[in-house]
């Protein structure tokens, strides 16, 4: 049973008229008697849009510039492309449930729309508290890593010593002001970065291939042997950190053309890309280091490997276009990241979770302008606060990035594997409630499989979160860190309880997103009083 705004949206392309014979205003297919400030604008994303919006996330370049090598040297597994490989089909089969509800159910609150449709309203709004919790951090951690980036490229190319949080805060405004502009320009914008890095790292790739080292063209690191060791579960918890974006593509549901189509074919195209596309460039780094170099290169030159691979194949200006298109890389993931957020405040502004203002869209783009400054006041403040704690020489951010990016990252990653997992276990319960079970039986499989896997690699991400941070064992960065998400998720069900006992009408709206309104609309429409029923 279709229990999204498919049906509204139907409506509304016959021409939307109430009961009594009132026009009902059309957002593009969305119709709401909200008013158009309170629906996002329909049809702006056709595939491609929505994919490059997606990709963008994983930050291609990022991931093999940064969080390879960083995995090769610390935890000294050679077998990290077999790693992206098996994670593919973790997440493949997460996304057949997963893009299954997208054909029902089309909210941009998308993780916590989807909870709190198979597990009640309470769960949504702790979901929706730790969504927001976790994509604000993971972009935040990402501009102190575009703020380390950028001072030292101007430090290399224009002598010019800044502090690291310079470019960050100029980045942060940046991104805010992109956060109101219409969705499509922005996915052109993120649509031109991500193909120009994806081209570079092929052209590495290639080169790699074209010149391996000693050992040629060994297919060792996908040996099975490989995965051997201590290292390879926290390897697996760095290495899903690299495809957190893919999941994002339901968020834009309400914005995008044929959303019952689009997102699902979004999803496991992202899914495959990343998992085939990530397999080969780790797969490249052995064969230009050597199987039996990758490890000690790694550690040597950390998150240098990349450039320095590079450099004696395709020579200095290669090197130097690659540094500046690293930079633009991470500026894409941020975007990408803030657009989603600004979403997620939207929903839960729409629904009752936030305050009534964030619930409201920009009139001349149709973007969540409120949910995007609250976005940017968040970043503003975090980085600001790390900048206030540089104890460091001008121009040495080191300290104050690698807390701020290890830290974001990390915790944000830990909170969207959750989500994924309490996902999972909402797809079974949702179809089983309404007597699907039957014909929906290999996607409950499917699903059930996939929790079972991320609420383990989850388990393992917080036992080895010392590792993952750089802290000791004996930190208390090791349980205060991940305790982030345990405490927003604990103040996310309080307040769900709180709703479902003094504000009833707001609770039941929670996951319903435009759906609520046209309930209302219907039963007003119909002299009857009443709270919006879940279907």
């Amino acid at each position: 049973m279709a229990t999204g705004s498919s049906s509204t949206s139907a409506s509304s392309s016959r021409g939307g008229t109430g009961s009594r014979g009132k026009s009902v205003p059309r957002q593009g297919g969305i119709s709401t008697y909200m008013g158009q400030e309170r629906a996002l604008r329909a049809g702006r994303l056709g595939t491609a849009g929505l994919l490059l919006s997606v990709l963008a996330a994983t930050g291609p370049l990022m991931v093999v510039a940064g969080v390879m090598p960083t995995t090769y040297g610390v935890m000294g597994v050679v077998g990290q492309p077999l790693l992206f490989l098996i994670l593919g089909v973790v997440l493949a089969l997460f996304s057949f449930g997963y893009a299954e509800m997208s054909r029902h159910v089309h909210n941009a609150g998308a993780f916590y729309a989807y909870i709190s449709r198979g597990l009640g309203g309470t769960a949504g709004a702790a979901a929706s508290a730790v969504a927001l919790v976790a994509y604000s951090v993971l972009q935040v951690g990402l501009f102190g890593l575009l703020g380390f980036e950028v001072a030292g490229l101007l430090e290399k190319y224009a002598e010019v010593t800044v502090g690291w949080w310079i470019p960050a805060l100029v980045a942060v405004a940046i991104v805010g002001a992109l956060g109101w502009l219409k969705i499509d320009l922005n996915a052109r914008v993120l649509g031109v970065l991500l193909l120009v890095e994806v081209a570079l790292v092929v052209i590495f790739d290639i080169a790699a291939v074209a010149d391996p080292a000693k050992e040629g063209l060994s297919l060792h690191a996908f040996n099975p042997d490989t995965l051997t060791g201590a290292g390879v579960a926290t390897s697996l918890c760095f290495c899903i950190a690299a495809f957190t974006g893919f999941e994002q593509a339901p968020v834009y549901a309400e914005e995008t053309s044929r959303p019952q189509v689009v997102v699902a074919r979004v999803m496991f195209f992202a899914v495959g890309f990343v998992a085939v596309f990530f397999a080969l460039s780790s797969w490249a780094l052995t064969v230009a280091a050597g199987p039996s170099g990758i490890v000690p290169a790694a550690q040597q030159q950390s998150a240098g490997l990349l450039f320095g691979l590079t450099e004696p194949r395709l020579g200095t200006t290669f090197t130097d276009v690659l540094h500046v298109l690293f930079v633009t890389g991470i500026f894409a993931a941020v975007l990408s990241f803030h657009n989603v957020v600004a979403r997620y405040a939207f929903a839960m502004g729409r629904e009752g979770l936030l305050p009534a203002a964030f619930g409201r869209t920009n009139s001349a783009s149709g973007a969540p302008g409120t949910g995007s400054l609250l976005q940017t006041a968040i970043s503003v403040s975090v980085v600001i606060a790390f900048a206030l704690t540089d104890d460091a020489p001008a121009g040495d951010p080191t300290a104050p990035v690698l807390r701020l990016f290890t830290w974001g990252g990390n915790v944000g990653a830990l909170g969207v594997l959750l989500l994924m997992a309490t996902a999972s276990v909402a797809v079974i319960v949702f179809f089983v409630r309404r007597g699907a079970a039957g014909p929906q039986i290999w996607r409950i499989t499917a699903s059930a499989l996939a929790a079972v896997a991320l609420l383990v690699i989850a388990g393992y991400t917080v036992k080895d979160f010392d590792v993952l941070v750089g802290a000791g064992p004996d930190s208390s960065l090791s349980w205060v860190l991940p305790g982030i998400i345990g405490l927003t998720a604990v103040v996310g069900i309080a307040y769900g309880a709180y709703l479902k006992k003094a504000r009833p009408a707001a609770h039941a709206r929670i996951g319903l997103g435009n759906e609520a309104f046209q309930l209302e609309k219907a039963a007003g429409d119909a002299g009857r009083e009443g709270t919006p029923r879940r279907m």
